[in-house]
């Protein structure tokens, strides 16, 4: 592939890589988090709510209770990649330690990652190639030779790595595309 002709994936490409299960927490954490998110963040979110989702009982959806909204949230994160952008982003707000620890760990691997705090809903989606041979087992225990006794949950580490690196595993730099299953 040449170099001047990068290959995205849509934001919402990430459901072909998360468990149904895990995608619904990431929801949850956000939605229960709303709060502490950054008031650009909380209304980018509300608005997106407003417009792609419909909670029964709420004129309003974004009013709607946190885990009744986190499950009305699950067909818009499946169709729309500009609210996706935007719940993973606020998940990494949320996880400020974790972001940068995984951010430091990427740049000590030869990752090309933007800072840990810049704003990857600008970002067109997923870049669709994976350094070679940084496999989700290689990058967990990578990670937990790097941080001992800091317990973060595989799919968690997973997650940030995929959002801080703006990459899907997808097409490990020229292999032939075939997708590693994970999240």
């Amino acid at each position: 592939m040449d170099d001047n002709q990068l290959q995205y994936f849509p934001f919402h490409a990430i459901n072909e890589f998360m468990l149904p299960e895990y995608r619904l927490h990431v929801l949850q954490s956000v939605m229960a988090g709303f709060d502490r998110l950054p008031g650009e963040r909380r209304a980018a979110i509300n608005n997106l709510i407003k417009r792609h989702m419909q909670v029964p009982g709420f004129r309003n959806s974004a009013l709607a209770p946190a885990p009744v909204k986190a499950k009305a949230a699950v067909a818009v994160f499946e169709r729309r990649p500009e609210f996706v952008a935007q719940i993973l982003q606020g998940w990494s707000d949320l996880h400020p330690e974790l972001r940068q620890k995984v951010h430091d760990f990427l740049k000590e691997r030869q990752w090309e990652v933007l800072p840990p705090e810049a704003d990857r809903t600008r970002l067109p989606g997923f870049l669709t190639t994976w350094p070679q041979g940084e496999t989700y087992d290689v990058l967990g225990e990578a990670y937990a030779q790097a941080f001992p006794g800091d317990a973060v949950e595989e799919n968690d580490l997973r997650l940030m790595i995929v959002w801080l690196a703006g990459r899907l595993p997808y097409d490990m730099d020229g292999d032939s595309g075939e997708e590693e299953a994970g999240e």
